[in-house]
């Protein structure tokens, strides 16, 4: 028998909220509405302990299809490369300078939104042309 299973992707962070705010910006997604009987999501927000006030946040893919966006405020920072992450696929189907174009095209974009353009890696034979970056908090992800 066979099951469909949905994916959230989690991020671990300091700034639940902000950090969720450039994913949405970095991928298109949007807000989701707050939950039933509260006008927006400050007001959900006031309702919980002082402590877990700004805790998390989520984002979404507006057309549905996308997973799922979850970000949890933790104590500890950030303090090793990422064992996961995400490829942006902003270069798809593009080779050569039509796709470095493209790639630093976009990582301009998310350098003025607070992103760190970390590295480029040029094509190598096996692999096309991809940029790596952090997000708000250093989070590495790939534009590719």
């Amino acid at each position: 028998m066979a099951s469909v299973k949905q994916v959230q992707v989690t991020f671990d962070c300091a700034e639940p909220e902000r950090v969720a705010r450039f994913w949405c910006e970095v991928l298109e997604y949007v807000v989701p509405p707050p939950p039933d009987g509260f006008a927006t999501w400050d007001d959900f927000d006031r309702r919980l302990p002082p402590e877990e006030q700004g805790s998390a946040f989520a984002c979404i893919d507006p057309s549905g299809v996308g997973p799922r966006l979850f970000f949890q405020r933790v104590p500890e920072g950030k303090v090793v490369k990422n064992r996961l992450h995400l490829d942006v696929r902003v270069g798809t189907g593009l080779v050569g300078t039509e796709r470095l174009a493209v790639l630093e095209a976009e990582g301009t974009r998310l350098v003025a939104l607070g992103g760190v353009r970390v590295r480029l890696l040029l094509a190598d034979g096996h692999n096309e042309s991809c940029l790596v970056m952090q997000d708000i908090e250093g989070n590495e992800f790939c534009l590719d």
